[in-house]
């Protein structure tokens, strides 16, 4: 069976900037071993593949896949996604401005805007707010895994921590963007320090004047030596803005930056909504456009 599938840069709105996707439209008769091995093909950091949703109203059913292993949650994926779909449905005459998209986390709820007839935007509410799984201190072996000297690590209140909202990070934060720059992290030291997720540095000092944070973010376990831009990791490190920064009630929209180290700068928006000082919802943004279509053989 031939299928269709379609690649996107996502988080940005140019070409060969932000985060390339590969969306498989046509997912019926393969398993899970078959779209692994189609990830490990496409060799991107993440692969999705389309399905009929199960539920009346939502959109579509899809499964995500690092060259790795399955993902229940993903953010480029799910933008890039949502994006596509809504092409799809325009073309046709079926425009809408949401559509929930069943992922292994649950339902997620997307926002989509088209615009032209090969890109959007997608702004979608996280499924689950984050948890916290506790402060890692600082040691020589954190350090070493991320190539880093130990004084680099942390500032102001922020520590090493991890958090999830469905797929946990270890969020470091990193003094400087020099510092964070010059990161390069060390397999040998990875396993021990850090385990088999993804760690996402990030600093205040930015690329760009009005973006909140700079970031990068690694995971050798997953096949991802680095990512130009993680959604799921955004995710999560709004717990570290929650804890570590304490926002005010009300509502507030960060821009973070990332993948300028490796000559695809993206832009991930994050809107969070903070009421008697915890958060109460928050939503990722990005925009997102097609580069080609194909099919497998």
């Amino acid at each position: 069976m031939k299928r269709r599938f379609v690649t996107l840069d996502v988080f940005t709105t140019r070409r060969h900037a932000g985060n390339p996707l590969a969306v498989v439209l046509q997912s019926e008769g393969l398993d899970t071993e078959a779209m692994q091995a189609i990830a490990r093909e496409f060799n991107l950091s993440e692969t999705v593949f389309v399905g009929e949703a199960e539920k009346p109203g939502h959109r579509a059913a899809v499964r995500i896949f690092t060259p790795g292993g399955e993902l229940p949650f993903a953010g480029h994926p799910t933008v890039g996604t949502a994006v596509w779909l809504a092409l799809a449905d325009e073309a046709e005459g079926r425009s809408a401005e949401m559509l929930v998209l069943e992922e292994k986390v649950g339902p997620v709820s997307c926002a989509v805007e088209v615009r032209g007839s090969h890109a959007g935007h997608a702004v979608f509410t996280l499924p689950r707010l984050p948890e916290r799984g506790g402060e890692q201190p600082v040691t020589d072996a954190l350090a070493a895994a991320l190539g880093l000297p130990r004084a680099a690590i942390g500032f102001g209140a922020h520590r090493p921590a991890t958090y999830s909202a469905g797929v946990p990070f270890l969020c470091v934060p990193v003094a400087t963007r020099e510092a964070i720059g010059a990161a390069r992290p060390d397999a040998a030291h990875w396993p021990a320090a850090i385990g088999p997720g993804g760690a996402f540095l990030y600093s205040r000092e930015t690329a760009e004047t009005g973006h909140a944070f700079h970031a990068r973010m690694f995971w050798p376990a997953a096949g991802i030596a680095e990512d130009p831009a993680t959604g799921a990791a955004v995710a999560a490190f709004s717990g570290a803005i929650i804890a570590c920064e304490k926002p005010e009630d009300g509502d507030h929209r960060l821009v973070i930056e990332q993948g300028y180290e490796m000559g695809r700068p993206s832009q991930i928006t994050l809107e969070l909504s903070v009421r008697g000082g915890a958060l109460a919802s928050a939503r990722i943004g990005g925009s997102a456009i097609v580069v080609s279509e194909g099919v497998l053989l």
